[in-house]
């Protein structure tokens, strides 16, 4: 999507934000501002009006806060269904109101709604988006702006991509060439760890989940450090890679969950896409992001429940389920993150399905030992992009359900709290600040909800990036 400020091109598509009536006056006459019938006193709603062979679309707020400013990102959605059921091309937005960036909103919005995947469509036909471009009208919004919310929905898509990929395709390797097509694009350093190395780091976690796979395992390093950063020590993101998971002996039932499992690195996805968002953006925070990835399959030489395997930590875990094995990767990059000697880091994942029964599809289970400052921020940031997040506590009583007779620790506790002591799980090979955020629920969509399109939502790369970009250390 091309998104432009003040451009000098002709459309026969307007969109106007306003919060009193009077404010169409020099765009619409006096009857066809009677006809729309807007009432000052109501709540938000979108109007739409009509002449030869040009479209107007009304966005009628009465304030500004995260409840109504998603609201103007959800009109963005239905003028986007509009447009494409249409023959526009392109769309200029215009904020009436005095609040400041809506008009960003309704773009976010507008281009948010307009992804489709159609990599393996061999009718093109079906495409759907025919619009292309924004022109945003503002003396008041600035380039910067803008081009960082450009960056952010390409950040986006990139995740959607990702995730929408089958397994067919996205291996371990594959995915980790994508993360350095953009590294390099970027000039970000990017290192990429290949079975041997692997192997040598002795990453049990990886290892043993990759066992099943005929495809080898790949762990990916990037950095992201700009001259003066806000923060002193890095920022590392750490994202699950399963590229896919069958859940390996521990096979899981289909329909209705093997069959979306190429979702399994939606966490993985979300931190490349927040990363490359950050970078693209030259936000000064010095950022480092680490990815263990490979599929988890009940191959000849599967990992096993019953298996004591070692951490690249040393510590020995009892294997009661080989579909708790998103943890296990997961433990060894935090692990890893120690030699950074970090200020923060935050995990994403599609972690478990406790989380999506806990809360839904609304949110995403967020927990960790950083500072309530970090979480009152990422609250903020939750509010601002509408990617919500519900803390749930990591009490000690939690981590009495891993302990095993045989090995240092377990990768399951019991029925119950599952998403918790997942948690508990991790916090076991952190020793830093440490957020985790499992995106079980809000990673995939079965059909489209607003702007977030069916399959990948590339939840989280939002979320990060507003976070990232006020980040104060």
């Amino acid at each position: 999507m091309l998104i432009k400020l003040n451009s000098s091109q002709k459309s026969n598509c307007f969109a106007y934000i306003i919060n009193e009536t009077k404010q169409l006056t020099k765009f619409l006459s006096k009857k066809e501002i009677a006809f729309l019938n807007i009432k000052e006193s109501e709540n938000a709603k979108l109007y739409e009006f009509s002449r030869i062979e040009t479209s107007f679309f009304i966005v009628k707020i009465k304030s500004i806060d995260f409840n109504e400013r998603e609201k103007i990102r959800l009109f963005g959605s239905e003028i986007t269904s509009k447009l494409n059921q249409g023959d526009f091309k392109n769309i200029q937005v215009q904020n009436l109101t005095p609040f400041l960036d809506a008009e960003l909103d309704l773009s976010e919005g507008l281009s948010l709604a307009n992804y489709q995947f159609i990599k393996y469509l061999t009718d093109k036909k079906k495409k759907r988006s025919r619009f292309t471009s924004i022109n945003i009208i503002s003396s008041s919004c600035s380039k910067k702006k803008i081009s960082a919310l450009k960056h952010l929905i390409d950040a986006v898509f990139f995740a959607r991509d990702l995730v929408n990929e089958p397994a067919s395709f996205l291996t371990a390797i594959q995915m980790a060439d994508e993360f350095k097509k953009n590294a390099e694009e970027l000039n970000i350093k990017i290192e990429i760890f290949n079975q041997k190395k692997i192997e040598s780091l002795k990453m049990g976690g990886l290892l043993s989940v990759n066992k099943g796979s005929v495809d080898p395992a790949t762990f990916t390093v990037m950095e992201w450090k700009p001259n003066d950063p806000v923060n002193k020590k890095p920022i590392v993101l750490v994202g699950k890679g399963v590229v896919y998971d069958t859940g390996g002996l521990s096979l899981k039932p289909t329909p209705n969950s093997m069959d979306i499992m190429k979702c399994d690195m939606g966490g993985a996805a979300t931190v490349a896409g927040a990363f490359f968002a950050v970078a693209k953006s030259s936000i000064p925070i010095h950022l480092i992001s680490l990815i263990p990835a490979t599929d988890n399959r009940p191959g000849g030489n599967a990992y096993a429940p019953g298996d004591i395997i070692k951490m690249f930590d040393q510590t020995s875990v009892e294997v009661l389920n080989t579909d708790a094995e998103g943890r296990l990767i997961l433990a060894d990059a935090l692990s890893y993150a120690k030699k950074y000697d970090p200020e923060l880091v935050i995990d994403a994942a599609t972690l478990t399905g406790s989380a999506l029964r806990a809360i839904g599809d609304h949110a995403a289970v967020i927990m960790g030992t950083a500072s309530e400052k970090v979480f009152s921020a990422l609250e903020t940031a939750s509010k601002n992009t509408y990617e919500r997040v519900v803390q749930f506590p990591l009490w000690d009583e939690y981590a009495d359900e891993l302990t095993s007779p045989i090995a240092d620790i377990k990768n399951l506790g019991g029925a119950n709290a599952g998403s918790i002591t997942a948690g508990k799980f991790l916090e076991h090979f952190t020793g830093y600040p440490w957020v985790h955020l499992d995106i079980a629920g809000p990673a995939w969509k079965n059909s489209p909800k607003g702007y977030l399109t069916n399959g990948g939502t590339g939840y989280g790369v939002r979320l990060l990036f507003d976070f990232l970009k006020n980040y104060q250390s």
